[in-house]
C-alpha cells in the first residue's frame, strides 16, 4: 500500500531543520504484515531525543531510514501466526521487541533481547524483513517501529495491547517516555517510600521519572536542569527542590538541599557531563542510574576508590529494564487513578508536515512531549 512516512536520507544536517528539512515526508511502499507481523494505523507518535540524536548525527544508523519510535494505533491486519489481536484492537509500540528465548529474555531482561538490538542496527523488524521500500530500494526500519507515518508494519513482539479507554494520542508517550522514566524509578533504582530522588534532565523521560518517584513514594525530589520553565514545570508537577545546572554550585547546592546527597540520582541527559554531574549529586552509599543515550565515543570518569569506601553503584537502564507487557498495564492503571498524569508532560501537537519544526523545538528545548497526530 501507499502511505506518506518520515524518511531521513543524511544525519547531521545543520539547523533550523525547519529551512534544511533532513527529515522528507514522502510516498513509500509499505508491505502487508508477514509472518508474526502486524499492520497498524499509526494514531499518534511523539518526538524524543533518541530520534533526534539520530537527526544529527550522533547515534548512527543505516540510511535512509524511517524515522519514530514511541506510538500507538490500531491494529488493521495481522499477518499469518498472529491469533491474540485482531482488527480494531489499540496498541502501543515498544522499540525494544523481546523475542523471548534468548539469554536475557530468558532471565527476564527483555529489553537486552539480542535478536532485537541486532535487528535494530540493521534497519529490520524482528522478523529480519524490511516491509518500506520506494522506487524499487529498500528503507531501513527505526528500531522496528517507523511510526512517523500513517501505517507500519511491525513485529507483533513490538506491540503492547492496550484497553481502548485512554485517549491514544496519550497512550504513545507510554511506549518510550513512561516505561523508560518509570522504569528506571521502579525497576533499576528501586525507589522506596521516603527515598531521596535526583532528576537530571527534565525532558520527557526526566518529568516521566519525576512523576513516578511521586507514585512511589519519594520523601525528596530534586530536580536539576538547563532551563529555567522546565524548573518552574517540575515544580510544579512535585518536584521539592530546583536546581540549574549552569550555576557554578549547583551541585553542592543540591547536596546541601538533599541533606548531603540523595539515595538515588536518575541521570536522563544523554551526555557524559549529565552523568558525572548526577554522580555527584549521589550520597555515600547511593546509587547512579543513567538511562540517557550519548554519543558512542562518550566516556564517564570517577575516582575508583568511591565503588569501595563509599559503596557506591553506577546502573544502566535501558527501556527502564521493563517487561513491557507486565509493566504498561500497572503504569497505565496508575494514570486512570490519577497518580500518573502524563497529560501535563504533552507540550504540543503537529501534523506529519511540521515534523522539522516540532524537532527544532525539541532540539532548542522549547517543547517537552510533542506528538504527530494522524
Amino acid at each position: 500500500m501507499k502511505i506518506r512516512a518520515a524518511v531521513l536520507e543524511e544525519m547531521g544536517v545543520p539547523q533550523p531543520y525547519a529551512k534544511t528539512r533532513p527529515v522528507k515526508i514522502a510516498e513509500v511502499d509499505l508491505d502487508p504484515p508477514g509472518e508474526g507481523e502486524v499492520l497498524v494505523r499509526v494514531a499518534a507518535a511523539g518526538l524524543c531525543h533518541s530520534d533526534l540524536s539520530i537527526i544529527n548525527g550522533s547515534r548512527p544508523r543505516p540510511m535512509p531510514l524511517a524515522l519514530g519510535h514511541e506510538a500507538s494505533g490500531v491494529v488493521e491486519e495481522v499477518g499469518p501466526g498472529v491469533r491474540d489481536l485482531r482488527r480494531g484492537d489499540h496498541v502501543i509500540f515498544v522499540f525494544v521487541p523481546s523475542c523471548g528465548s534468548c539469554m536475557p529474555c530468558a532471565e527476564g531482561r527483555p529489553a537486552l533481547c539480542e535478536p532485537a538490538i541486532a535487528a535494530a542496527g540493521a534497519g529490520t523488524l524482528l522478523t529480519g524483513a524490511h516491509r518500506i521500500h520506494r522506487d524499487g530500494a529498500t528503507i531501513n526500519h527505526q528500531v522496528g517501529v517507523s511510526s512517523f507515518a500513517e501505517y507500519a508494519t511491525a513485529s507483533r513482539r513490538s506491540l503492547i495491547k492496550v484497553d481502548p479507554d485512554i485517549p491514544l494520542e496519550l497512550a504513545a508517550l507510554f511506549g518510550c517516555a513512561v516505561l523508560t522514566g518509570m522504569g528506571a524509578v521502579v525497576n533499576c533504582a528501586q525507589v522506596r517510600a521516603g527515598s531521596t530522588v535526583g532528576i537530571v534532565g527534565l525532558g520527557g523521560v526526566g518529568l516521566a521519572a519525576l512523576l513516578g518517584s511521586l507514585a512511589a513514594g519519594a520523601g525528596r525530589i530534586v530536580g536539576v536542569d538547563l532551563l529555567d520553565w522546565k524548573l518552574a514545570l517540575a515544580r510544579s508537577l512535585g518536584a521539592t527542590d530546583t536546581f540549574n545546572a549552569n550555576d557554578a554550585d549547583c551541585a553542592e547546592a543540591a547536596r546541601a538541599a538533599s541533606g548531603g546527597g540523595v539515595d538515588c540520582c536518575l541521570d536522563f541527559t544523554g551526555s557524559a557531563d549529565g552523568l558525572a554531574l548526577a554522580y555527584k549529586l549521589t550520597r555515600r552509599g547511593g546509587v547512579t542510574v543513567t538511562a540517557g543515550l550519548p554519543p558512542p565515543g562518550a566516556t564517564f570518569a570517577l575516582p575508583a576508590v568511591h565503588l569501595v569506601v563509599e559503596e557506591r553503584t553506577v546502573k544502566g537502564s535501558y527501556l527502564g529494564s521493563s517487561v513491557p507487557a507486565r509493566d504498561i498495564p500497572r503504569y497505565l492503571a496508575l494514570y486512570h487513578q490519577g497518580r500518573l498524569p502524563i497529560e501535563k508532560l504533552l507540550t504540543g501537537k503537529l501534523a506529519l508536515d511540521e515534523i522539522n519544526l516540532g524537532f527544532d523545538r525539541l532540539a532548542n528545548g522549547e517543547a517537552v512531549r510533542q506528538v504527530v497526530a494522524f
